[in-house]
């Protein structure tokens, strides 16, 4: 997932550096399971005869976030988590603001002062990892709760249009290879608008207003670096980009 397409789809909801408050770092939250893979219980019928032989490509993860439902639902979820970031980079502030005083008058302190000072910079600066974390998991989980609600409805869609259209195997380019089984497809194969377009008219869900084209990415909070003797939190994983270019 570039960092473009990832501005949006974390970049919005928590894909900020809490330290910089500029920055976006991409983490994708998990992908719902694709739809021959979802459980008995959950899964639509999504039986249908075929005799195609076409083989087509489909970026699930980029079809669920292009549609006028998931971009609607991301949005709003978006700001429903705006008092949440807010919160966190008041927190940070509160952090940077011990660590310069610690910087600026730690060699005038006696040693009981300087090391009360320490031990608040680094009680302040565990618990705001500890905040980043936990808001991190609650919003991969709200997004996950929509994506699967999103994809439980599409995925009826794609087997009909698989067997109308003579495909008999489709595969999901949301993980590029070697992560996922496509080491490279052409456009030509490639039914992910054709998907978002008919999921749009049965949805009935009218195109935002203000047009998204990038992606949510998962949750990225960078905490402030931590007083000395403390370690910082792992940074989140980045993940390449969904397109692959073709093998040389």
């Amino acid at each position: 997932m570039t960092k473009k397409l990832a501005r949006f789809f974390l970049g919005t909801l928590f894909v900020f550096s809490v330290a910089a408050l500029a920055q976006t770092a991409s983490a994708d939250p998990a992908l719902p399971a694709a739809p021959s893979a979802t459980p008995a219980a959950t899964t639509p019928d999504t039986t249908v005869a075929s005799t195609g032989n076409k083989i087509g490509t489909i970026n699930i993860e980029q079809a669920i976030f292009a549609s006028n439902e998931g971009q609607r639902d991301f949005e709003a979820l978006s700001k429903k988590l705006e008092p949440k970031q807010t919160e966190l980079k008041n927190m940070n502030d509160e952090v940077e603001s011990l660590k310069k005083q610690l910087s600026t008058q730690g060699d005038k302190l006696n040693d009981d002062s300087r090391g009360a000072l320490v031990k608040q910079v680094e009680d302040k600066q565990k618990k705001l990892e500890r905040s980043v974390q936990d808001a991190r998991d609650d919003a991969q989980s709200q997004q996950n709760e929509i994506a699967q609600r999103i994809l439980q409805k599409m995925a009826p869609i794609i087997v009909k249009y698989a067997g109308d259209k003579g495909f008999g195997l489709i595969m999901d380019t949301s993980n590029p290879w070697p992560q996922g089984p496509v080491l490279w497809a052409g456009p030509s194969v490639d039914i992910t608008k054709a998907i978002v377009d008919a999921y749009n008219v049965q949805s009935g869900v009218p195109a935002p207003t203000r047009p998204v084209t990038t992606k949510p990415a998962a949750t990225s909070t960078k905490p402030a670096a931590p007083a000395a003797g403390t370690k910082p939190a792992a940074p989140a994983a980045t993940k390449p980009a969904t397109t692959t270019a073709p093998p040389k």
